[in-house]
């Protein structure tokens, strides 16, 4: 079961719930402390105080102290549970354990990655698709990326993301929306994909394949009409790939398998939910030579440059063990524990589905989206949380478009997804939950 913390730290010390803490950033002096005449960061001012996660801790630890005795299973935030591959652990370790040695000893690394790490990469992720081992950039993790490249794309630029995904800004309650954020709404009505012919040109297009919290898997057709989009319109799509590995079908597993798209995207990915990296933290991006600026300026040379300005380079332990990752008795491994992650999600849902529900993804990635037509996806979460002691994610979270919908991870142990899936069977089956209106 995952614990995530139900407090946050202020600088004076004092401890409040999140909800509490973040609320109370409004006034214009909290604690005992000394106000400096140092203005808070406006852009900071306007993210949403209850950020979805958190929100979900909270409402997880006030149901334990409800139910001490009960046996709570997460399957809301998407951490991975199966431990890394031998194999993959030892390579780490050992190479931590060569810095006590004269021989092993190393300091910095290269700010855009171990050199052979890259090229490894390259080779695994992109050979027929002549991405450079230099266009490749290894980093702490995704997250970190996407923020790298707001920096270096700047705050002027007009974005679009998909609905349901996952944003963060300023969020307007009255609207469920993030402002100045174009939404490009997915459902079963348009087969996941937008419907390019009313959306408006923005200068960045995020697009996440496999999607989540949908699970779905742009086909390539859908891929080729969304580079032809972005070429039609000068705008630079950044796609995140950190689901690729656990596609199955002929959906691509990288933009740069679409002709054309070298020109317009730069695609980020991750061994978080691949290798199991969630807490050892290693991504990686690539940028193409051939993308380039309004003023034909390369994008890589500004990439690279905020990378050597603000980065030192990913973890040499974590690199080895990225380098591990790739080998091909490492790959096996992992392909084993994807396999595992896969099987959990058929059985969620074969569970959904047997109850008349419409199930979405749980076949390309580790998620599952399930539609509960006419009823909000906090109530949803509120009533399996309350009568089966199940974490899950409301759909609502991701954007208007989740409105009716919740997320369920499957990564989790095969005998708590067996367990969460009786419990679900005996809440909904025969009508029992008033949610089950089909």
């Amino acid at each position: 079961m995952y614990k995530l913390s139900a407090c946050s730290s202020m600088p004076c010390g004092i401890s409040l719930p999140p909800k509490i803490v973040l609320g109370s950033l409004r006034v214009h002096k909290q604690g005992n402390g000394r106000c400096t005449n140092v203005p808070r960061n406006v852009n900071l001012e306007k993210l949403q105080n209850n950020y979805l996660f958190p929100e979900i801790s909270k409402r997880e630890l006030q149901h334990m102290e409800k139910y001490p005795n009960a046996k709570v299973i997460s399957l809301g935030i998407g951490d991975t549970t199966e431990p890394i591959p031998e194999q993959i652990s030892l390579s780490m370790a050992n190479y931590a354990h060569a810095l006590s040695t004269a021989e092993g000893y190393r300091g910095y690394g290269a700010e855009q990655g171990n050199q052979a790490l890259r090229k490894a990469i390259a080779e695994t992720f992109y050979k027929g698709v002549a991405i450079k081992d230099t266009e490749v950039f290894v980093s702490d993790g995704s997250q970190c990326d996407i923020s790298r490249l707001q920096l270096l794309l700047g705050s002027k630029v007009t974005i679009a993301v998909q609905d349901p995904s996952f944003p963060a800004g300023d969020f307007q309650d009255k609207t469920g929306r993030y402002q100045n954020i174009e939404y490009m709404q997915l459902g079963p009505q348009n087969n996941f994909f937008p419907d390019l012919t009313i959306t408006p040109r923005t200068d960045i297009i995020f697009f996440c394949s496999p999607n989540n919290p949908t699970g779905h898997a742009a086909t390539r057709k859908q891929l080729q009409q969304l580079v032809e989009f972005a070429r039609d319109n000068g705008s630079i799509i950044i796609f995140d790939s950190a689901y690729a590995t656990y596609i199955s079908d002929d959906s691509p597993k990288s933009i740069f398998e679409i002709p054309g798209a070298k020109e317009v995207a730069i695609e980020i990915s991750s061994f978080s939910k691949f290798a199991g990296f969630t807490g050892v933290r290693l991504g990686w991006t690539v940028v193409p030579e051939e993308l380039l600026f309004s003023g034909g300026f390369p994008v890589i040379h500004d990439f690279n440059r905020i990378v050597c300005t603000c980065f030192n380079g990913a973890s040499n332990i974590a690199q080895a063990g990225g380098l591990a990752c790739l080998s091909p008795e490492g790959f096996q491994a992992i392909r084993a524990v994807i396999d595992y992650y896969k099987e959990n999600a058929r059985i969620l849902v074969d569970t959904f589905a047997s109850l008349g529900l419409e199930v979405y993804g749980g076949v390309n990635a580790p998620y599952v989206w399930v539609h509960f037509p006419g009823s909000k996806s906090w109530n949803v979460f509120a009533e399996i949380l309350e009568k089966t002691h199940i974490i899950t994610v409301p759909g609502s979270g991701f954007g208007p478009g989740g409105a009716e919908y919740i997320r369920i991870s499957a990564f989790g142990r095969r005998e708590h997804i067996i367990e969460a899936s009786w419990r679900l069977e005996k809440l909904f089956s025969k009508g029992k939950s008033p949610l089950l209106t089909v």
